[in-house]
């Protein structure tokens, strides 16, 4: 009996884990499946030792998975071209004006739509500086 009731929570544990996805349930099926073994080795062993089992084994593997968890997650930011281009500068080939929705700069040989960082107008052929990118717009400023 006790088997039947760890193997209903190894399947449990695996439905919780594949709706969240948050490789803590995973960890409990893990579990309650040392647990069911340890049940069926040892026909004796009292429920209150098997949930002893369960608890020190989720544990131990928590322990273990988080740290790894977190060294996975906390991954240095890869910036992607785009990003790359932030603090460049650029000439300015359409006027910047935000009434107008106008405004275009070349970087690097490539045509960019460009936004001016603070709404003010950007007549052409002005030299400005890359503040940010959003979508596929640069934010620009008058270079100083």
């Amino acid at each position: 009996m006790d088997i039947l009731i760890w193997a209903i929570l190894i399947v449990v544990f695996v439905i919780l884990e594949l709706c969240t996805v948050q490789l803590v349930s995973i960890w409990l099926a893990a579990a309650s499946l040392i647990t069911m073994i340890c049940a069926a080795v040892f026909d004796d062993m009292p429920l209150l030792g098997q949930f002893g089992v369960f608890v020190v084994t989720s544990a131990v593997m928590l322990c273990i998975s988080v740290p790894l968890i977190r060294k996975r997650l906390n991954r240095e930011h890869i910036a992607t071209n785009s990003e790359l281009n932030v603090g460049k500068s650029a000439e300015v080939i359409e006027e910047i004006n935000a009434d107008k929705n106008s405004g275009r700069v070349t970087l690097n040989g490539v045509d960019w739509s460009a936004v001016s960082e603070k709404g003010d107008v950007i007549s052409k052929d002005s030299i400005v500086t890359v503040t940010a990118v959003t979508g596929s717009k640069l934010v620009v400023k008058l270079k100083v």
